[in-house]
């Protein structure tokens, strides 16, 4: 399966480019803050922040990840048709076996999280437990094992903190703005002014930077797992199969979040109640083509 994984060192770059990318952006704009407030206290806040928030989204994303996903934890006894199929799954593929967690949601989806094998995790909802024939469960979960060794689980797990600390501030911020903050420059500094703008504009386009570089992230690494994962089950109907019950599957996600969707096998926003905006920054590739790749049309 050597071959199989053969992007961690270039998942690895990625991931720093990912941090160097959010020291950028957070710092530029407590700069650009500190100029409208007048106050140098926010750029050395914002140094400050930017340090701590990486470690936490380095150490802890996973589990950031998990709770936001309602996931619970189970041992062998708890569910031995699971365990095995990870386990046996794991032994394969040459990987540590990950802490394998449940969640109460009925859409068909899994996620793999974590800084590196030695300390993954694969979240499986209910729906896929119940919904899913053998080898199509199977076909997920290699799908998300195949996460792991390709060591992709580390920048998808950082993205959800990072990202979301962006776009927090960048909300954090307007808000400030229209509450007061605006007037404690004086309209007649026209240096102020343009930073003021330029911290309106930052504000506004954070959330929506946050949420490319998520979608930047899933698309590629969804299609490398998919093949990965065929390769390590050598049943590529298993999981061209669960991919077709996925489409099919219209079941909400009580617990979706912008943040952690790019996380998931599948985007987790279905239904009606979808708006329509969110349709337009899906994080994962159309199912159809993923079938169709793995078919080889």
């Amino acid at each position: 399966m050597a071959s199989v994984y053969s992007y961690k060192d270039s998942n690895i770059r990625r991931t720093w480019a990912l941090f160097a990318g959010f020291f950028v952006v957070v710092i530029a704009i407590g700069f650009v803050f500190a100029q409208v407030y007048q106050n140098s206290a926010i750029l050395v806040f914002a140094v400050l922040f930017s340090v701590v928030m990486s470690f936490v989204s380095y150490w802890s994303s996973d589990r950031i990840a998990l709770t936001l996903a309602h996931a619970q934890q189970i041992k062998r006894e708890d569910n031995p048709y699971l365990w095995n199929m990870v386990e046996n799954l794991s032994i394969t593929a040459g990987l540590p076996v990950p802490r394998v967690y449940i969640t109460p949601e009925t859409q068909i989806n899994a996620f793999a999280t974590g800084r590196d094998p030695k300390h993954a995790a694969i979240a499986v909802t209910q729906g896929a437990l119940t919904r899913l024939e053998n080898e199509e469960l199977e076909g997920v979960l290699a799908h998300e094992l195949s996460h792991v060794g390709n060591r992709d689980i580390l920048i998808s797990s950082v993205a959800v903190v990072l990202a979301g600390v962006i776009s927090l501030l960048g909300d954090m911020f307007l808000r400030s703005m229209f509450w007061g903050g605006m007037g404690r420059r004086d309209s007649r500094d026209e240096g102020g002014a343009v930073f003021m703008v330029i911290a309106l504009v930052l504000s506004i386009l954070a959330p929506l930077g946050a949420m490319l570089i998520q979608l930047a992230i899933s698309r590629r690494r969804e299609s490398l797992a998919d093949a990965s994962g065929v390769l390590l089950t050598r049943y590529p109907e298993g999981l061209i199969h669960a991919l077709e019950k996925i489409a099919a599957d219209g079941a909400p996600m009580r617990t979706a979040k912008t943040s952690t969707a790019h996380l998931w096998i599948a985007d987790p926003f279905k239904g009606s109640g979808v708006a329509w905006w969110r349709k337009l920054f899906m994080t994962h590739p159309p199912i159809q083509d993923r079938i169709k790749a793995l078919e080889g049309r």
